[in-house]
């Protein structure tokens, strides 16, 4: 896109590609909590547009499109780590929760019921599913918990240089056998929401018309499935939990 004097016509290219931005933005969205607002992610997003014009102006190589999602991506991204999306309170809160699914295996050699969980947490049930729900955007793997570190590092969750994203540590042939056996033993509609998102590709909206529940049941399942594999891949960390009240049968809930 050049101007009638042969030089790249930037406004053009900014309106032409915002679409992209936006789409990036919302694709993004769908995984994070919704404390984020699709404005800031989009805003962000045009400054990575603006960059890649700029730098690509300098001749790259690349097709513009390729690199202009790169860049748009990585700008999202900045915005995310400077903003530090998840609260520490609701990762602390996902640690218990992985820390008491790790205790109640232990303990029972099965995976344990959303009540059981919540009272071991010493919560009622619906305060528990929203803490599932309110944590949309914990995920399965962080640096830290390769690199021995407080755990309190969110920067390096979202580093984009080589070497140092987290779904390259996946690649390692343990972790990933692990990972599949952790898969294998969630219940069987946390196995499905699992299978419909990642390997399906769908997003809650319409994982919940599969399933026949509504969006924010999927985004608890969702939650609570991660913090399953957590705790099967990592255990309990250096969090500590409310053991179940002794004396009272565990109660079993469907999902």
């Amino acid at each position: 896109m050049y101007d009638a004097d042969g030089n790249l016509d930037k406004a053009q290219l900014v309106e032409s590609y915002a679409p992209l931005v936006k789409r990036l933005a919302c694709h993004l969205l769908t995984r994070l909590p919704a404390s984020v607002q699709l404005d800031d992610m989009i805003q962000n997003g045009m400054i990575g547009l603006l960059d890649a014009i700029g730098r690509f102006e300098d001749g790259l190589g690349a097709q513009f499109e390729t690199y202009a999602v790169q860049r748009i991506r990585g700008a999202m991204l900045d915005g995310l780590r400077e903003s530090d999306w998840l609260p520490r309170s609701l990762r602390r809160d996902m640690r218990r929760i992985e820390a008491a699914i790790h205790e109640l295996e232990q303990q029972n050699g099965r995976a344990p019921s959303e009540t059981e969980l919540a009272e071991a947490l010493d919560m009622p049930l619906a305060e528990y599913q929203t803490m599932l729900q309110d944590a949309r955007g914990h995920q399965l793997v962080y640096i830290e918990d390769f690199g021995g570190s407080d755990g309190e590092d969110f920067l390096e969750r979202y580093l984009v240089e080589e070497g140092s994203n987290p779904l390259d540590l996946l690649e390692d042939a343990d972790l990933r056998l692990n990972l599949v056996s952790a898969i294998e033993a969630l219940p069987e509609r946390e196995k499905q929401v699992m299978a419909l998102y990642y390997d399906e590709e769908l997003n809650l909206r319409e994982i919940g018309e599969v399933l026949g529940v509504s969006e924010s049941r999927v985004c608890q399942l969702h939650g609570q499935s991660v913090a399953r594999l957590r705790a099967r891949l990592f255990g309990t960390g250096d969090t500590k939990t409310t053991s179940p009240r002794r004396g009272r049968p565990p109660k079993q809930a469907s999902a």
